[in-house]
């Protein structure tokens, strides 16, 4: 179980990246949703052991974090935002490579640990090609790879799908979805598809507030009867989004299609209510609620 107990960060200018967070994660999938510049980043860094806090304190399994760091390290799997490998080298030479910085050892050596790792993330036939032929969800993988490394306890991934095609992406949520079952997962993204399909619990960040802790289901239960669609011109769109809260606007066979949240105002012409979406719950709270401060403690 994971504790994060009143969490600031204060950069030097200052900049207040996190304001006082407050979370309990247990064992599974927890997703850490928020646009980009929110704070996410920051936190997973915080947790992996590798910034110091201003003030707060990070406790995994009674090891407190922010004290000594090295006590976190053998247990975590931590892929960052963005990771740097060696391009001249194969996957399996660089695997091996992390295999020996880390310090993890398998009696059968690190070569025969690499293949089983390899295999795992579905990197086998290429494991001898030059990283620099990978594609995104390739380098992902071999991320993975070396995350997983040691069978750690907690796995922290930053924006893993991030600027993946939609069949790496699809293969990148079974592998952490398989990683789940039996450890602590966090996901930070600002990709709502991400934790709709992954996560049963999910925590909303913005200019480093936690904002809510809640279930998918549930945030997009809050909104029955509250989302409208409807078809409109360009320039109604725009005299729509001064006055209504706006979801969505997205082309459908060369139409104009919008959504909006109505809470008390009557339905524009044209509108009919449909099913919410957890897209839908995400940008009404970035856009409803920016500056709600969630300083009391949440548990999930």
């Amino acid at each position: 179980m994971l504790h994060i107990e009143n969490l600031v960060k204060v950069y030097p200018g200052p900049i207040t990246a996190l304001q006082g967070i407050n979370l309990i994660i247990e064992n599974g999938m927890f997703g850490l949703l928020g646009p980009n510049g929110a704070g996410k980043t920051t936190l997973m860094r915080i947790i992996a052991g590798v910034m110091e806090p201003t003030s707060g304190s990070v406790i995994f399994n009674g090891d407190d974090v922010t004290a000594d760091p090295s006590k976190i390290w053998s247990q975590l799997g931590y892929l960052p935002q963005e990771f740097g490998f060696y391009p001249n080298l194969t996957g399996k030479q660089m695997l091996i490579h992390l295999l020996r910085l880390k310090g993890i050892q398998h009696e059968r050596g690190s070569s025969y640990l690499a293949d089983q790792l390899l295999e795992r993330v579905n990197l086998s036939s290429a494991a001898r090609r030059k990283i620099k032929s990978y594609s995104g969800g390739m380098r992902q993988r071999l991320g993975i790879a070396q995350a997983i490394a040691g069978a750690p306890n907690l796995l922290v991934v930053d924006e893993p799908t991030a600027g993946l095609d939609p069949e790496e992406r699809l293969r990148f949520y079974r592998i952490l979805t398989e990683l789940s079952q039996d450890r602590t997962v966090i996901l930070s993204t600002h990709i709502v598809e991400d934790v709709s399909v992954l996560c049963p619990t999910i925590a909303v960040i913005r200019n480093g507030r936690l904002l809510t802790v809640t279930r998918p289901e549930t945030a997009r239960r809050a909104l029955d009867g509250k989302i409208y669609q409807g078809t409109v011109s360009t320039d109604r769109l725009t005299a729509l989004a001064e006055t209504h809260c706006v979801t969505k606007a997205f082309l459908f066979e060369g139409r104009q299609q919008v959504r909006i949240f109505l809470a008390d105002t009557g339905v524009p012409e044209g509108f009919e209510p449909v099913t919410p979406t957890l897209e839908d719950a995400y940008l009404v709270m970035m856009r409803e609620s920016p500056d709600n401060d969630a300083s009391t403690r949440r548990s999930v």
